[in-house]
């Protein structure tokens, strides 16, 4: 009863758009995103402050002038013919039906000015990649442990890196959130406290789904961020992929040994995802190609069966698996497993005798 209560409360009140105006004007495929277009989106405010400031203009009045600024400044501000602005038409055309009194627009201002604008910005400071918060502890950790502490750096990079992303997030969400509610109190517009309320809960939810799109295409590349962090950091010198090699095994990284030949890493969290791609790897297209191994660094192994990782062995395959994981406890005594599996702790090591270098000086 109670939330059927409140359902129709916010059904009432003229600020249940604010939420659906954000998602709209970044809605890229239908609507071209013109909240992303912040030239044409600061234009659109502009040329609308004074009109609703306007005393001696009636609701109605506003209203029409208002839409009507909206509509000239994308057709001023954008060139024809694009699909760009044919799809932001399709979003003036869409508030043509939405923005029918005074309340509407100022709503759908408030959203573009206080919702909209403030999120951009704050997206822009959330970084786009895990490294730099991952790199500083990865090197104290390398200087703590030596080049064994690899291990350490490749099973906990994703955390540092994450947990480094996910508070400058939470900075950026409370600083916004902060400024918002301030803002609410100086706007000079009638609103009940569930009117604010809507309007808090909008700003929140369309900015922690923005966030998380931007999480997911920070997640791809860790783990081959912190292979590249590795060489860099012990001056293993990368190799290009192998001319013509053509396989659907994805590899993030090759060396070449002391003899020329060459041994790709992949980095991926687990193998399941690619299980089917890794396993019709071709014997014969590694051999011709000089391809001595693929090395997989996987830091969640739960799904790595016996025979999954016998196959995948017998195919000149090989998994570095952390240290301390069962998976790797119950392999590295098996009389076959043991043959495919090395802890993560030997990475550098395996790197250096393969290529001929003096591992001993990391030592030191």
């Amino acid at each position: 009863m109670v939330a059927s209560r409140i359902g129709n409360m916010i059904e009432q009140s003229p600020w249940k758009n604010a939420y659906f105006f954000a998602r709209q004007m970044l809605n890229t495929d239908q609507y071209g995103a013109l909240g992303k277009n912040e030239k044409l989106l600061l234009e659109i405010i502009k040329e609308c402050t004074p009109i609703l400031q306007c005393e001696k203009l009636s609701g109605d009045d506003k209203a029409a002038i208002c839409k009507n600024c909206i509509r000239s400044a994308v057709n001023q501000m954008m060139r024809d013919g694009t699909k760009a602005k044919n799809n932001i038409m399709n979003f003036v055309d869409e508030l043509d039906k939405r923005l029918v009194t005074e309340e509407d627009v100022i709503v759908f201002y408030v959203t573009a000015k206080y919702i909209v604008l403030p999120t951009n910005a704050a997206l822009e400071r959330v970084p786009s990649s895990d490294e730099e918060f991952a790199t500083t502890s990865a090197k104290n950790i390398l200087r703590t442990f030596g080049p064994v502490g690899a291990g350490r750096v490749i099973a906990v990079w994703d955390e540092l890196g994450t947990n480094g992303c996910l508070r400058a997030e939470r900075t950026e969400v409370i600083d916004e959130f902060t400024k918002l509610k301030k803002n609410l109190h100086a706007i000079p517009y009638h609103r009940t406290k569930l009117d604010d309320s809507i309007l808090l809960t909008a700003f929140v939810q369309e900015f922690e789904r923005r966030l998380g799109q931007k999480r997911k295409s920070r997640a791809g590349g860790s783990l081959e961020d912190v292979a590249t962090f590795l060489f860099d950091y012990y001056h293993i010198k990368a190799a290009k992929r192998p001319e013509h090699f053509q396989s659907d095994l994805e590899v993030d990284k090759w060396f070449k040994c002391k003899d020329g030949w060459l041994v790709g890493i992949s980095c991926k969290r687990t193998l399941r995802e690619r299980w089917k791609q890794v396993s019709a790897a071709s014997v014969e297209d590694i051999g011709i190609h000089h391809i001595r191994e693929i090395w997989h660094l996987v830091t969640y192994d739960n799904d790595l069966s016996d025979d999954k990782i016998t196959m995948l062995g017998k195919q000149h395959q090989t998994f570095y698996l952390r240290d301390e994981s069962r998976r790797y406890q119950e392999c590295k005594d098996h009389p076959i497993l043991q043959n495919y599996v090395r802890p993560l702790s030997s990475f550098i090591h395996d790197i250096y005798e393969l290529q001929g270098k003096n591992y001993t000086k990391l030592l030191k």
